[in-house]
């Protein structure tokens, strides 16, 4: 939405999304965007964090221009767009509040409550169905790209199919392709993800031929809230980053004696940390204690984790709140440079399903909204220099042979099969055994998914299917390939990083796993 309000008075935007245009991670991002705003803060030390807890893998360049993005982009969702971002006094003209969370050495993040991607995506939202230049289809999946490959070794991207609610199956054609789908949480059992974050992206990028990067390093949040009727509902990193400490079960504290910053640690120490303590103890979770901070102030700066918890019960005034580590954020993704741009002329990513080089090896928290950002502006300031017309007349979609399916049971057997396959084996600490065992089943899925999408007429579960099993494999051979442990890839049997594997781990569908 941010880079369509850029370039929509240059032309006409088509914007699809598959369910609805809230139902996507920014809306569930908690914490807030990161950018400097404190005079005690810098830049430099923005860069640093993130450099830090990137493991070594970050481009320092595109962390560089990001960072320093942030206070300009930030500025312009409050000023243009009417993000109502927390102020200190005057709630329209006084200064930014700022937080702070996990691996941040300073307070930078600017935040609404504790319901901030609500926040942004209410106001541009807004904005968006009031411009006449973009038009948005809701309930619309992308199935495939269109693309082309000459004899000449030119190729390109000039649209997609995509099915309409009617279940017809459409082109739609552009000049520039812009994938802003999101992640690939549900990939996993255990999520704080919506159901939407299946991949898509990746998966259709990679079908084309698109490169990807370091899809080993999915982040794993330390605290979802474990209850059976949470539906993984997260608990900000921001709790911590205001004084929550992480406990066992017997009220010790976790990361004392782990990590000099304890419970404020990067994600990736803190998940393993807890993953260790689970797997020793045999407790279903740990615990993050907030009852000894003023209780009114915990209420102000966190309402919505506030009245989610106490509608289960839990009063996080008086109780610890019962928290487990579960995916949160894939920070590999689709390879692109500073302004999006991918690898095949005319389509360009944007937000968590790229990979830019900003979060290395693992992510600074709240630099994912900056990033989506800082991309949706390069994209914007470049996009109009795909020179290339698309095509005046594509081929109607063939269903071939396909019928109706009578085996629609097969499609959710897959799905459960798939997502235990991926906690089990390629979770939070891997192995190469565990790895040879999970390649192996999902060769066979992917057989059986592939048979079962040719034979029956498409449906938005199977298509989400086909791209959750093709990411799944691109995550295992992406984690087969680093014999080391790095950030958020723990391997029991390369515990330490290694300096040769100091690099992304880069390929397509030439080099890597079919499409």
């Amino acid at each position: 939405m941010y880079f369509a309000l850029q370039v929509a008075d240059r032309g006409p935007v088509v914007i699809l999304t598959k369910t609805l245009p809230e139902a996507s991670n920014t809306r569930w991002a908690q914490g807030g965007v990161s950018a400097v705003f404190d005079d005690a803060d810098s830049l430099d030390s923005h860069v640093a964090d993130t450099l830090t807890v990137g493991a070594g893998l970050c481009d320092p360049e595109m962390v560089r221009r990001t960072v320093e993005l942030g206070p300009q982009l930030v500025s312009r969702l409050a000023e243009d767009y009417g993000v109502q971002f927390n102020r200190v006094g005057d709630a329209a003209r006084g200064s930014f509040k700022l937080g702070r969370e996990g691996g941040h050495s300073h307070r930078r993040v600017v935040h609404h409550h504790d319901t901030t991607g609500a926040e942004m995506v209410r106001a541009l939202l807004a904005r968006v169905h009031a411009h006449p230049n973009i038009t948005l289809h809701e309930h619309t999946m992308v199935v495939d790209l269109l693309s082309f490959s000459k004899v000449d070794g030119s190729r390109g991207c000039f649209g997609c199919y995509a099915q309409r609610p009617n279940k017809a199956v459409e082109a739609w054609v552009a000049p520039v392709t812009v994938l802003a789908s999101g992640g690939a949480g549900k990939v996993y059992r255990y999520t704080s993800n919506p159901d939407v974050a299946t991949a898509d992206g990746v998966a259709i990028a990679y079908r084309i031929g698109a490169t990807v990067a370091n899809l080993e390093f999915m982040q794993f949040h330390p605290t979802c809230l474990f209850h059976p009727d949470a539906k993984s509902f997260l608990v900000s990193e921001a709790v911590r980053g205001e004084g929550g400490v992480l406990r066992t079960k017997a009220g010790a504290e976790l990361m004392d004696g782990r990590h000099p910053m304890k419970s404020l640690a990067p994600r990736d120490v803190v998940a393993r940390e807890i993953d260790a303590e689970l797997k020793r103890s045999g407790e279903p979770c740990v615990f993050l204690d907030t009852t000894h901070l003023d209780p009114e102030k915990l209420v102000q700066r966190f309402p919505g984790i506030f009245e989610r918890c106490m509608a289960l019960g839990i009063d996080m005034r008086t109780q610890p709140m019962p928290v487990v580590p579960a995916a949160h954020y894939m920070c590999g993704g689709v390879v692109v440079d500073p302004y999006g741009r991918t690898d095949v002329p005319g389509l360009l990513a944007i937000g968590e399903v790229a990979m830019s080089g900003m979060h290395g090896a693992c992510r600074l928290a709240s630099n994912s909204l900056l990033e989506a950002m800082a991309l949706a502006h390069g994209a914007a300031e470049v996009c109009d220099s795909f020179s290339r017309e698309p095509p005046q007349e594509v081929a109607a979609w063939n269903t071939g042979n396909a019928v109706h399916s009578d085996e629609a049971f097969m499609v959710s057997a897959n799905w459960e099969e798939l997502r235990a396959l991926m906690w089990n084996f390629v979770g939070i600490v891997r192995s190469d055994k565990r790895l040879e065992r999970a390649l192996r089943r999902i060769v066979m899925l992917r057989e059986e998914i592939n048979a079962y999408y040719w034979r029956f007429l498409v449906t938005r579960d199977v298509l989400e299917l086909r791209n959750l099993a093709l990411v799944g494999h691109l995550i295992i051979e992406c984690a087969r390939r680093r014999k080391e442990s790095r950030g958020l890839h723990y391997t029991i049997d390369y515990p330490d990083p290694l300096s040769e594997f100091a690099c992304d781990t880069v390929f397509n569908k030439r080099q890597g796993p079919d499409a």
